[in-house]
């Protein structure tokens, strides 16, 4: 009965997102009804996501304390989480290659669609170094607070929040506003999130009665191969890891103290809730406090291996319905920054999809297509 408590909401959206699904194939008639309600959600999602983003990361880091060996611990910890998400990515790309979530089948007909037809997205050629800046900057404060800058936007917040911890007490007050702030966020969040259903089943009714039934069969391989690839994952890379760490040895001392972690993730569909066992593991394993109590929750909020190789199926997902050129090296930064700094924000799913989006210079109608894909493999994220 806990179990099913806590997968609730998922519970419910897959539901609704299944309903949609067979008005969409059985009533198209109903469409130009429900799409108001599918828009009304997307609309919701896009309008909360700048303060969302802003409030999330410049309070963390405005409230981020001074652990012991803090710049030793935390260097060798960006250096891990970097090698290992980029691993993780390479796993997504492989295995999106090899066992492609759409079937060329699949794609030739939902191109063929007015909905993609009318949605594609442009390829320009850019210099470089022209386009790291004009996607880390902005010229005016304005800019912004717009979902189409959204690397700009984590950047200030990013800056502002080391600012206000540097100016220490006379940014109390600052500080005090940002937690706050975040505060509230969380909260509305937790309002549209109750819309999501309805909104979501809305949106794929909308999706599948525009690009037809060959769409479903794209997530149900969607859903096949991050399962499989989960699990091999699971048990073929994080033993690798733990015989790099310590041998033989590690892999011993690994799989006797991960597994509490693993149920509770898997019971909860909570990282956050992992993290007392976490801690407890490490400190089993032979690590001090200081390390334990800085690494733990700070990977639990910001390397997510699972959500790596997720967004890398999302692009690839996109990819084949819209076309486009994306090179390797887009795929690791892109999926890296909405891995890596899109962990902890509450309701991360949908931001990190919808900055997928604006990265790659997706139409911002795709968000309902790799939201479904989000949902299906949430619980193995």
């Amino acid at each position: 009965m806990k179990i099913l408590k806590n997968y609730s909401q998922m519970i419910v959206i897959f539901v609704a997102i299944i309903i949609g699904g067979i008005i969409g194939i059985c009533f198209k008639d109903w469409i130009p009804t429900l799409k108001p309600f599918g828009d009304l959600f997307i609309n919701l999602i896009f309008t909360v996501t700048v303060p969302l983003v802003f409030f999330t990361i410049s309070s963390a880091i405005a409230n981020m304390n001074q652990p012991k060996r803090l710049g030793k611990v935390m260097t060798a910890m960006v250096i891990v989480f970097i090698i290992t998400s980029i691993i993780a990515i390479f796993v997504g790309i492989l295995s999106t290659y090899i066992a492609k979530p759409l079937t060329e089948s699949d794609i030739e007909k939902i191109r063929t669609s007015e909905f993609v037809q009318n949605t594609q997205i442009e390829n320009t050629e850019v210099n470089l170094l022209e386009q790291i800046i004009s996607t880390l900057t902005v010229q005016e404060f304005s800019d912004l607070l717009s979902t189409k800058n959204m690397i700009a936007l984590i950047v200030f917040s990013a800056i502002f929040g080391f600012a206000t911890n540097f100016a220490k007490e006379k940014g109390k007050a600052m500080k005090d506003f940002l937690i706050s702030g975040n505060e509230v966020m969380m909260k509305v969040i937790s309002i549209i999130m109750y819309y999501a259903p309805i909104g979501l089943g809305c949106y794929f009714a909308t999706i599948i009665a525009k690009l037809g039934n060959s769409i479903i069969s794209g997530y149900l391989r969607c859903f096949i191969i991050y399962t499989v690839i989960a699990i091999i994952y699971y048990f073929i890379i994080y033993t690798l890891y733990a015989f790099i760490s310590g041998g033989k040895k590690g892999i011993k001392v690994f799989w006797k103290n991960v597994l509490p972690s693993t149920v509770t993730a898997l019971a909860t569909c909570s990282s956050a809730a992992t993290i007392p066992f976490g801690i407890k593991a490490t400190r089993n394993m032979g690590m001090s406090n200081d390390i334990a109590e800085t690494v733990v929750p700070l990977g639990v909020n910001i390397h997510k291996d699972g959500s790596l190789i997720g967004a890398v199926m999302k692009i690839a997902f996109l990819v084949a319905i819209f076309g486009g050129n994306i090179s390797i090296a887009s795929i690791i930064v892109g999926s890296l920054v909405v891995g890596l700094l899109m962990g902890s924000v509450p309701g991360a799913g949908l931001v990190s999809e919808m900055m997928i989006l604006t990265i790659f210079g997706f139409p911002a109608e795709a968000i309902g297509i790799i939201a479904i894909i989000g949902t299906i493999i949430d619980a193995r994220c």
